[in-house]
């Protein structure tokens, strides 16, 4: 599997994802600048990457000028013939903005910007320690939408504590259902709040991004997380 990773003005995980997937788990990383439209080098087998950030400053809506860019239409056809597209943070709003994934993600409960460790597991998995920066995480779906979500299985990540229960305070910023990811009825589309790229490495204190990845299925073999 291959990875490409979209830059847009206001990125400021890219580089993050990068290193966790060059340096820490081996993958081969192109770099696609937003202005660009070729996705001829990847196959359905490959995934795009939209990382964290804020692209275009966050001006009118968080994802939402990002949704028009050039190299987004390729990626929404991409998705649409089966793709793999992950989204992290600012990534997932615009996979929301893009119609890739139904719902969208509101401002903050507490109306305040997050950065901290938090704890999130899949429907009957384990607690998973990922950090979370974000002002506009809590996510958010119409009453249809989020019984169709539900009945679907779309739900990929709830918050939870450290023993996995899924509680009103372990919800850091108000998501309906205490929801922290979700994917598409296909099931190449992922988008979360979370960043697992920044929970990578032993030097971190912290590697159950790794599982996440795998998880998702956007690894092959096992991969060993490697030294410093």
């Amino acid at each position: 599997m291959k990875f490409g990773i979209v830059v847009f003005p206001g990125s400021n995980c890219d580089r993050d994802m990068q290193d966790a997937l060059t340096q820490n788990l081996g993958q081969e990383v192109v770099m696609l600048w937003h202005k660009d439209k070729d996705l001829s080098d990847f196959s359905t087998s490959d995934c795009i990457v939209l990382p964290g950030g804020f692209s275009y400053g966050d001006y009118l809506r968080c994802g939402a000028i990002a949704r028009f860019s050039p190299m987004m239409q390729s990626v929404i056809a991409f998705a649409e013939k089966g793709g793999k597209v992950l989204g992290v943070c600012n990534g997932f709003q615009i996979l929301c903005e893009s119609g890739l994934l139904p719902g969208a993600l509101l401002r903050n409960k507490n109306q305040q910007f997050i950065c901290r460790n938090i704890y999130m597991k899949p429907d009957g998995g384990d607690a998973l320690k990922i950090p979370i920066a974000h002002g506009e995480g809590r996510f958010f779906a119409l009453p249809q939408q989020l019984e169709a979500i539900e009945k679907n299985g779309q739900v990929i990540y709830r918050y939870c504590d450290a023993e996995g229960q899924m509680t009103d305070e372990a919800n850091p910023n108000g998501a309906t259902n205490n929801i922290a990811g979700i994917r598409n009825v296909g099931g190449n589309v992922f988008g979360m709040m979370p960043h697992p790229e920044r929970a990578c490495h032993p030097a971190l204190g912290n590697t159950d991004g790794v599982t996440v990845f795998h998880q998702l299925g956007l690894l092959g073999q096992k991969q060993v997380v490697m030294a410093l």
